[in-house]
């Protein structure tokens, strides 16, 4: 993956209703700790999982012998240059399948610190952990056909984002996509497709090019939708704001699946 491409910003927001329901005889700034609590998976009272270390549990026994916790990237720099390090070792059969020692498993009982949020289509040729060489609690990862945004797709990212301080949200679209090949062939026939996967289409109708047709058609509008999705995704106030402060990027990429290769797309 080609890091030296600069990541999309998007600034300016609109004000939108994100508010988590009330909890009983809890401050605004306790009501945000426990829903952070629980979905990182960490204890409100106790220690959590500082980044880079492991628990002293953790060193006995088998786990002696485990590679420690790494320190995860922070920037949205940093998340991509790990990412590009990684589809490198992919795409060129040196995977180190890091990060699945007792050790890692053994600290990630107490918390999660993924660097990186990569929303993928669901296609079983491109599985984000391993086009990525990444391991446990490396990557978050939402998959829906084409990528396409509902609200639970919407919720996951913005809690990786929001309350996970994930830098990195990747829009991951692939050579060869069914679904979208999918929306184009409904598109030029008119035809219905069955039950939900006409939704699919629907959402990925709005990127098709028209300007070139057959297999180019599909494959322009891969990189279309791909395009479409970072733009929806970087227009959410909550997102946008984040991104104007230089804390998260919002990016999008192709998978080539004749070379294994990510590369992103301005």
């Amino acid at each position: 993956m080609n890091s030296d491409v600069a990541p999309h910003r998007a600034g300016g927001s609109e004000p939108t209703d994100s508010s988590v329901a009330p909890i009983p005889s809890a401050t605004p700034r306790a009501r945000r700790s426990l829903l952070r609590a629980a979905l990182t998976g960490t204890a409100v009272l106790g220690t959590g999982l500082a980044v880079g270390t492991v628990p002293a549990a953790a060193t006995t026994g088998r786990a002696r012998h485990s590679a420690p916790v790494p320190t995860r990237p922070s920037t949205p720099d940093q998340a991509l240059k790990e990412l590009s390090k990684g589809n490198r070792r992919w795409r060129t059969l040196h995977q180190q399948h890091p990060n699945e020692g007792a050790a890692v498993r053994k600290a990630l009982t107490t918390g999660q610190h993924p660097f990186a949020l990569i929303l993928s289509c669901i296609d079983s040729r491109v599985p984000p952990e391993l086009v990525f060489d990444q391991g446990l609690g490396d990557l978050m990862t939402v998959r829906s056909a084409g990528e396409v945004l509902d609200e639970a797709v919407l919720g996951s990212v913005a809690y990786g984002v929001l309350e996970l301080d994930i830098p990195l949200v990747l829009v991951l679209g692939h050579q060869s996509c069914g679904a979208v090949k999918a929306a184009v062939q409904a598109d030029r026939t008119g035809d219905r497709l069955p039950a939900h996967i006409q939704y699919v289409a629907d959402q990925i109708t709005p990127a098709i090019d028209h300007s070139v047709d057959g297999d180019a058609r599909v494959d322009a509008t891969i990189d279309a939708n791909v395009r479409l999705v970072r733009s929806r995704l970087a227009a959410e106030p909550d997102l946008a704001a984040k991104v104007k402060a230089g804390e998260v990027a919002i990016v999008g990429a192709r998978y080539e699946l004749t070379t294994q290769r990510v590369h992103l797309l301005k």
